[in-house]
Parts: C-alpha cells; sequence; structure tokens
C-alpha cells in the first residue's frame, strides 16, 4: 500500500464499484440515516470516523448486490446553533435584541447556508457514497411536517404526554436546553439560614393585619432551613423531613408561614431528606430545583414559579423583590 493517499486512485476505485454493484441487483434493500452533523460548523475528525464506518458498510452492501440508500443530511441544532449565531453576530457589533426577531432568524438562515454547504462539501471530500440528491435539513418544510405527524400520533395512541415539568432555563438565550447542552460545576457557595415561623394548622391569620415575626422568634416558634437560594423562599410549597426524625409527630399538627408572606405551607415526610445533614429540614421548591421536583410530585405539590424569563423575580413574590436579579434579591437580609 502507499504510504500516501492517492484521492484520484481512491475515487476511480469508488467509482468502479458503483459500476460493478449497479449490474446485479438482489432485489433487497438497504438503507442508512446519516445521522446529521449539526450547523454550527463543520466537521471533525469524529464526524469523518463515524463517516467512513459507515461508507464502509454501504459500499460493501452494493458489492452484495443491494439497492443501497445513504441519505445525507444535516440538522438545525436550535438551540446551539442560535448561541454560535449570536456570538458571530457581537463580534461585528450586531445584538439580536437590537435586529428584533425576523432579521435574526434571517441571520440563522445565512448561518445554515453557509454551514450547510461546508459540511456537506467535507462528506463529499472524504468519499462518502450517499445520495446526494435526497439530501435534507431538519427543518425542511418536509421532514418538519414528518415530526409533527409523528408526534400527533404517538399522542393520539397515548404513547406520549404533555405536561409541565423542570428544564433547564437560559436566561440569556431565553429558551429551554437539553441535559447535555449543561456543564455542571461545583463553586463556592454561602448558607443562609431562613426562620420559618410554625402555627397551628387551625390558626387562621388576617390577611389585612400585621404580622409581628419577632413575636414567633421570641417564643422560639420557627424551623431553621439551610439553603444557598434564599430568593427561591417564595417558590416554597412544603418544609419536609425524614420519615424517621422525631420531631414529625410534635410537628403534626402544624404548617408554617413563609417569611415576608402570609402562604401557609404544610410540613411533610420524606427520604429525600438527610437526617444528619444541617437542622434535618429541607425547603421544598419544586419550581427551581430538580430533586424538589421530584419530591413534589410524590406529594401532590403544585410547583411556584417565582422568577421571570430574563432570571428577574415575577409577580409571585412580595413587591419590594419583584424585577429585582436573582442575585440581587439574594443579598437582601
Amino acid at each position: 500500500m502507499d504510504k500516501r493517499y492517492n484521492i484520484n486512485e481512491v475515487e476511480l476505485k469508488s467509482q468502479l464499484i458503483d459500476v460493478l454493484s449497479s449490474r446485479d441487483k438482489i432485489g433487497e434493500y438497504f438503507t442508512i440515516i446519516l445521522p446529521p452533523p449539526n450547523v454550527t460548523g463543520s466537521l471533525h475528525i469524529g464526524h469523518a470516523l463515524n463517516s467512513t464506518l459507515q461508507d464502509i458498510v454501504v459500499r460493501y452492501k452494493k458489492m452484495l448486490g443491494y439497492d443501497v440508500l445513504w441519505q445525507p443530511g444535516t440538522d438545525h441544532a436550535g438551540i446551539a446553533t442560535q448561541m454560535v449565531v449570536e456570538r458571530d453576530l457581537l463580534k461585528k457589533g450586531i445584538y439580536k435584541d437590537k435586529i428584533g426577531r425576523n432579521e435574526f432568524v434571517s441571520k440563522v438562515w445565512e448561518w445554515k447556508e453557509k454551514s450547510n454547504n461546508i459540511i456537506l462539501d467535507q462528506l463529499a471530500k472524504l468519499g462518502c457514497l450517499c445520495d446526494w440528491d435526497r439530501s435534507r435539513f431538519t427543518m425542511d418544510l418536509q421532514s418538519s411536517e414528518a415530526v409533527i405527524e409523528a408526534f400527533i400520533d404517538l399522542y393520539e395512541k397515548k404513547l406520549i404526554y404533555k405536561s409541565k415539568r423542570l428544564v433547564n432555563w437560559d436566561c440569556v438565550l431565553q429558551t429551554a436546553i437539553s441535559d447535555l447542552e449543561v456543564d455542571k460545576k461545583d463553586l463556592p457557595g454561602k448558607l443562609y439560614y431562613i426562620r420559618y415561623p410554625i402555627v397551628k394548622k387551625d390558626q387562621l391569620l388576617d390577611v389585612f393585619a400585621e404580622i409581628d415575626w419577632n413575636k414567633f422568634v421570641k417564643n422560639n416558634q420557627f424551623l431553621v432551613v439551610a439553603t444557598t437560594r434564599p430568593e427561591t423562599l417564595f417558590g416554597d410549597v412544603a418544609i419536609a423531613l425524614n420519615p424517621k426524625d422525631q420531631r414529625l409527630e410534635q410537628l403534626n399538627d402544624y404548617q408554617v408561614l413563609v417569611p415576608e408572606t402570609k402562604k401557609f405551607i404544610p410540613i411533610i415526610a420524606d427520604d429525600y431528606v438527610d437526617l444528619d445533614y444541617g437542622s434535618g429540614l429541607v425547603k421544598i421548591t419544586p419550581g427551581h430545583d430538580f430533586n424538589d421536583y421530584e419530591v413534589g410530585k410524590r406529594h401532590n405539590l403544585t410547583p411556584v414559579n417565582i422568577l421571570n424569563v430574563d432570571g428577574t423575580l415575577n409577580c409571585e413574590v412580595p413587591e419590594k423583590y419583584q424585577r429585582l436579579d436573582r442575585f440581587a434579591a439574594r443579598q437582601i437580609q
């Protein structure tokens, strides 16, 4: 074997295989849908390896006489592509919010055409034996309609359902992102300790009367819960203890008052709580924590969202906190 790669020799051989394989069809079909690369740039060595392996199988099947389709395509990768396009525009001093939705969408399509052509050209230069005339893009009308039809069919067969659930939200892009697009890392933090007044379940508070919070403190009528995100207390729907916690029986007839509000929340028992960690109490905020979301589902608790799409606090919080950035609200004692 020649140590140097001779593209002409390889291309001639592949053309010869095409001629030979087209002579005797055995009447059977073999299809590969090329896993569509994202139009976020160009291909890398991983794509080259993946495509090479598929190419080997495709050529082998052709030589055996199969009627082969290897369909190429590219994927819109919506959020990832949006992020790449935004960064590219920022280098030119162009801001998405200033040019408006329609203009930004047109910029994304311009990027798609450029990246899409680069990717298909790279695949062709690799010598991939794709059916180029049938190249597809995941946002093509035919593809979109097929996806919609498939989802409706699955929904009508009750194989999928629609419901609210917690997602990873990007306050900059202002969209949900998948778990695969989230890089989790540990950061130094700070614990805040919140005193939650406890009152009898049958005790009612006058909604127009001022609450004497000092009275609860003086009489030691409160539970202390530590958190790294105190601003989420307005989204609390319960305080949880471990089922083995001896305090549970004593608190059976009590409920909790969310500080700075007149909102009562229950005291619940759940194995999620570590009996030996901290105060052994956990504030349950299903709208802003994945673990709390699962606890909330187990106890039929309704999540409360306290954030706007840009990460500021919404109308679910006291007025003095509304429209504050979550990090700014965190610093208010």
